[in-house]
């Protein structure tokens, strides 16, 4: 028997991540189409996975930055302003990309008198005042919630607390770190499994029957989604870098957008980018805060939904909107997505903030939520994709740059 095994564990030692999670992927789509009931049961196993990033990511992230803060050497140098700042000129770009799609292909809303039953936030005001109160929240409610900004508040406090602690103290924190990171290797390996049960379980239970009437509006968020994937990325990669972009892009969409799409969890993807980034030969100190700080205000796919959805909603009831409003809804829909993480729902909850914008009355607003969810399979699966494989993009676009820069 142990005969059997050695090689085949050999084989999967050998073949890569990616072509295994394809594997995976593949295998997947046939059970669900040859075995619908069996596709349920293994749904499972998906479930599993995705509870398995999601318990080890917060507990990653706290250990791993506040190791990287105590153990940081006087005179190494961070980036994490430069990642800023193309953080927020992506989620603003993405948003501007879809109003302009919006109005350039217009799409229409079959409204009826059924309305998701949820709270949106009452205004811009809500949504940073949650995000604040995420700042200052208890650490052991931030991390059995997985709020990553009371997390790295915390893990940063105590980096800097601990950088004059003894010697033995900085090495017990830099082994915690290096023993949570193997769990997490071990969890990431498990990544074709839980695909493989993601997949066949999701397609079983939903199929894409539901989603034809809504085509045209998938096609206008997708298409916006990989325009920003495509062109807009690249783009702020090559202006920071000054090299070509592509060979970055697509091993950042490989490796770390796959396993968003399935997972549809920037928070279970978290540890996958840590594990790209340390591949990628990066700098700790900068990725360990940037990748779980872009989980949470890092939204290009969300600014994508909320703008595509608002315009949609707009043009079904047609309202006229003139060239400062559109501008404003992109600011808006930046601003507010940002906060997305701060409000249960995500990104589909900040539609009724961004529609009160053109006078839509909540109740409407609340409809065009509820096609948001129907659509969701889809839509949420590729703005994770988008949202967290440009975390891993954009941290190696300003490491490396710095490494030019200074080589």
């Amino acid at each position: 028997m142990s005969e059997a095994v050695n090689p085949l564990l050999q084989l999967l030692n050998r073949t890569s991540l990616v072509v295994q999670i394809s594997v995976g992927l593949l295998l997947g789509i046939a059970l669900a189409v040859v075995a619908p009931q069996a596709a349920l049961s293994v749904g499972l196993i998906g479930n599993v996975f995705v509870s398995a990033l999601k318990a080890v990511a917060p507990v990653l992230v706290f250990i791993l930055v506040m190791a990287s803060i105590a153990n940081h050497q006087h005179g190494q140098q961070t980036h994490i302003r430069p990642i800023l700042l193309m953080y927020l000129l992506g989620t603003f770009s993405a948003a501007l990309v879809a109003v302009v799609a919006s109005f350039a292909f217009p799409s229409a809303l079959v409204l009826s008198s059924q309305a998701a039953e949820l709270s949106p936030p009452g205004g811009i005001g809500e949504v940073l005042k949650t995000l604040l109160m995420n700042v200052v929240d208890n650490p052991v409610n931030a991390l059995l919630k997985g709020n990553f900004i009371g997390i790295l508040a915390w893990a940063i406090g105590l980096g800097f607390a601990l950088r004059h602690a003894s010697v033995g103290s900085k090495q017990l924190l830099g082994d915690l770190s290096n023993g949570v990171t193997s769990i997490v290797k071990l969890v990431i390996r498990l990544a074709p499994l839980g695909i493989f049960g993601l997949v066949a379980s999701t397609l079983a239970e939903s199929g894409f029957g539901a989603l034809l009437g809504y085509l045209h509006l998938l096609v206008v968020l997708v298409g916006c989604m990989l325009l920003v994937a495509l062109l807009i990325n690249p783009a702020l990669v090559y202006w920071k870098t000054r090299s070509n972009p592509y060979p970055l892009v697509f091993t950042c969409l490989r490796e770390s957008g796959l396993t968003a799409f399935f997972t549809r969890s920037s928070a279970a993807n978290i540890p996958v980018n840590l594990q790209l980034c340390q591949r990628l030969g990066l700098h700790e100190e900068t990725y360990s805060v940037s990748i779980p700080l872009g989980a949470t205000i890092n939204m290009a796919g969300a600014a994508i939904t909320i703008s595509v959805l608002t315009l949609a909603a707009v043009h079904t009831l047609n309202i006229a909107v003139d060239l400062p409003t559109a501008l404003l809804l992109s600011l808006l829909a930046s601003i507010s997505a940002c906060g997305a993480s701060g409000v249960a729902g995500g990104s589909l909850l900040l539609i009724p903030l961004a529609c009160s914008l053109f006078g839509i009355p909540n109740d409407v607003a609340m409809q065009v939520v509820a096609i948001g969810f129907i659509i969701g399979i889809v839509q949420d699966s590729a703005e994770t994709a988008l949202n967290s494989s440009t975390d891993a993009l954009f941290t190696a676009a300003a490491c490396l740059a710095e490494e030019k820069r200074q080589g």
